[in-house]
């Protein structure tokens, strides 16, 4: 299927691993010019050239509202201008509610909240202006069901989509489309690297008995970004396998 987007342009946050960079390449297959970013300079290249497709990078840590305003400005002068975003960090620590510790729900608001909302709007104007944007935000199944002693995750991340929702109404008539996208667990590095057994207790976890696959992901996520995506708008899409319970 053709997305309808070759030749658009987009930057896409936290890429140089995991679900990230299953998206931006996806993006790139289909014709888009792309630029990603991550922390350490030689994965980001290793991940530039993986992708292929006249892909950039930069080394810059969106964690942070400097950062990630650094990469949407970095993005539009590699690539002329940004037509989708992609905007996505890296995860808050585990822990339960009780006894949460403010210095570290502190971070997790700066990262997954407030960071996120400093690289949107960095990228927005242009996108408006030019009448077309695709805002397209990774969160977490925690948005529409909290897990247990992820109370940080579970906090900022409904947050986070408290003001896509509310941007999503703002931004429509203007040709931008504002949405996110919830994944469950995927087989990334991030997963893997939790330990012997992990992979294999969210498989059985998994009403289909398996993880998700990120390329399949990627996939998913580049057709929320494409040309006849643009009645999709202020939506949160659980990307799950089945594993929540919720009827919404």
């Amino acid at each position: 299927m053709d997305f309808g987007i070759a030749g658009r342009r987009a930057a896409v946050a936290a890429s140089s691993k995991g679900l990230g960079f299953a998206t931006a390449r996806a993006l790139a297959e289909e014709g888009v010019r792309v630029a990603i970013c991550g922390r350490d300079s030689e994965r980001v290249e290793q991940a530039r050239q993986q992708i292929g497709h006249d892909c950039v990078g930069f080394a810059c840590d969106v964690g942070h509202n400097e950062g990630a305003r650094e990469f949407v400005q970095a993005a539009k002068e590699s690539l002329g201008s940004i037509d989708i975003l992609v905007a996505n960090c890296g995860g808050p620590p585990p822990a339960p509610a009780a006894g949460m510790d403010m210095d570290t729900l502190q971070a997790s608001l700066q990262a997954n909240l407030v960071a996120m909302i400093a690289m949107i709007e960095s990228a927005l104007p242009d996108m408006r202006a030019n009448g077309f944007g695709r805002v397209l935000a990774i969160t977490s199944q925690t948005v529409r069901e909290p897990l247990a002693n992820m109370v940080y995750s579970n906090t900022a991340r409904a947050g986070l989509t408290g003001y896509l929702k509310t941007l999503a109404r703002e931004a429509a008539a203007d040709g931008v489309t504002v949405n996110s996208i919830l994944p469950g667990a995927h087989a990334t590095d991030r997963v893997k690297s939790l330990g012997a057994g992990v992979v294999e207790s969210l498989e059985a976890q998994s009403p289909g008995g398996r993880i998700g696959d990120a390329r399949d992901f990627g996939r998913l996520a580049a057709s929320l970004c494409s040309d006849f995506a643009r009645h999709v708008n202020g939506t949160t899409l659980l990307v799950d396998g089945g594993s929540s319970a919720g009827l919404f």
